[in-house]
């Protein structure tokens, strides 16, 4: 009876120089069928304390059984799997970078006969930083906000030196904060930049804040007869005729031109100072945009006609500042018999190549005979330029931010109807197409949607 006793108080002493771990693993790999009465395994390092950035480390491991090691933590590797008893063996641990939030943590275990008989454990660190949700932000002349989002994992602060923009919260903890900015308005003749700096821990990102002037250059011999600076919002003025057309009514254009809310969001609204000209899906599927004339009925004969544009991204985007003719009998006069003035026309498949074309019956891109020119213009897409026409009796000229882009005259076209067609009213048109002919040449990316055209201004000048 004393010595079945002690027999078994001494197998208990011997289990219980064992190191049980509960973690994770992949049982497949565990060596079986081994009888060891006193198991000894040694692990070097017995834990790890790493950096957030992506590492390669090494784990000698020596064990008087044959062994194997798991980790079932995706962003570890272990190679190879397992080692012989007596013989030690170095594990190559691959650990992948932390790009979460947080700090992480996971064991790794060496088993033998289906229990663990060692765990190692490793955690990984975090980068204190954060992301605001825009590195450039253009606001109106007048007085206007804007805001953007913070993202963090830690504590930030919004570093801002500029006397004429507000900035709230200036700081903020772990998560997603909605930052709002306010501008005074822009008295002075010229845009106003104000550089902001986000950090968080070590990190830090810039923040670039324009805000736009509303002063008005007004061309020599001219006045000023009608403008819209939208200002108000958030729907545009009476003055403004919106188009609504079904998909592939013009140009095989892949967008639906409505004015009406589509799940909320509408194409055409009126914000923080400017014209937000919105591309997007639908929940049905379709493509939405908008399309929008400025008294088409009336227009203006003759004059300096100007808008300030930031144009989208992406392939497929087709954004439009062009003219038509008031009140055309489409059945005599139809087009391109009618005219067609382009003052700026942009395609995201070849980005930031802007151009300007006159259309008539015997100029025009259906025989590829249109008067066109186009330049390149860095930052059209993403940040605000001036695009203008002067119109006369005798000669057409657009600009880019003051520099001639098309220039074409009534005595090189031919003075007939069919050549110079500009005899009469036309009114301006904004638009943002989706695909189509010219728009879609290179195919489109529905990946880039949703998609934003702004306007700051739409301004008209006559000669007094």
């Amino acid at each position: 009876m004393r010595k079945s006793v002690l027999l078994t108080l001494t197998s208990l002493f011997c289990l219980g120089s064992m190191t049980i771990c509960v973690s994770c693993g992949d049982k497949d790999s565990e060596p079986a069928g081994q009888v060891v009465s006193d198991i000894r395994v040694s692990v070097s390092p017995d834990k790890f304390s790493l950096t957030p950035d992506a590492s390669v480390e090494t784990l000698t491991v020596e064990a008087n059984v044959d062994w194997a090691v798991r980790c079932n933590a995706d962003w570890i590797s272990l190679t190879p799997s397992g080692g012989v008893k007596g013989k030690p063996s170095q594990i190559r641990v691959s650990v992948k970078a932390n790009a979460t939030l947080d700090p992480r943590e996971a064991d790794i275990e060496i088993v033998s006969g289906g229990k663990v008989i060692k765990s190692v454990h490793l955690s990984q660190g975090y980068t204190m930083s954060a992301s605001p949700s825009s590195s450039s932000i253009a606001m109106s002349g007048a007085e206007s906000s804007s805001s953007l989002k913070v993202t963090a994992n830690g504590d930030w602060t919004i570093d801002n030196a500029s006397d004429w923009l507000t900035v709230t919260p200036a700081k903020g903890g772990k998560g997603e904060t909605e930052v709002s900015l306010k501008a005074t308005e822009n008295t002075t003749a010229s845009e106003r930049v104000a550089s902001l700096t986000l950090r968080c821990g070590e990190s830090s990102s810039e923040i670039k804040v324009t805000q736009l002037t509303d002063a008005i250059t007004i061309p020599e011999g001219y006045t000023l007869v009608w403008s819209d600076e939208f200002n108000g919002g958030p729907r545009l003025g009476s003055d403004w005729v919106a188009e609504n057309w079904p998909a592939g009514y013009v140009n095989n254009e892949l967008q639906t031109y409505t004015s009406n809310p589509v799940d909320g969001k509408y194409t055409l609204e009126v914000k923080d100072g400017f014209l937000n000209i919105n591309c997007f899906k639908g929940p049905d599927g379709k493509i939405y945009s908008g399309r929008v004339n400025a008294l088409p009925n009336k227009g203006w004969l003759y004059g300096y006609f100007e808008a300030r544009i930031l144009l989208p991204s992406g392939k497929g985007t087709w954004p439009a500042f062009w003219m038509m003719p008031c009140n055309v009998d489409w059945s005599t006069n139809g087009w391109p018999r009618c005219g067609e003035i382009d003052i700026m026309e942009e395609v995201g498949a070849n980005p930031n190549y802007v151009s300007s074309s006159l259309h008539t019956e015997n100029y025009n891109h259906t025989k590829n005979t249109q008067k066109t020119h186009e330049m390149y213009l860095p930052g059209a897409e993403g940040s605000f330029h001036i695009y203008s026409c002067e119109w006369t009796e005798d000669e057409i000229v657009t600009y880019v931010d003051g520099k001639v882009q098309l220039r074409a005259t009534r005595a090189s076209m031919g003075t007939d109807h069919a050549s110079w067609p500009f005899h009469y009213a036309f009114y301006p048109i904004l638009n943002l197409a989706w695909g189509g002919d010219w728009g879609g040449y290179k195919g489109v990316d529905d990946n880039a949607l949703p998609v934003t055209m702004k306007v700051d201004y739409v301004r008209i000048f006559q000669k007094k």
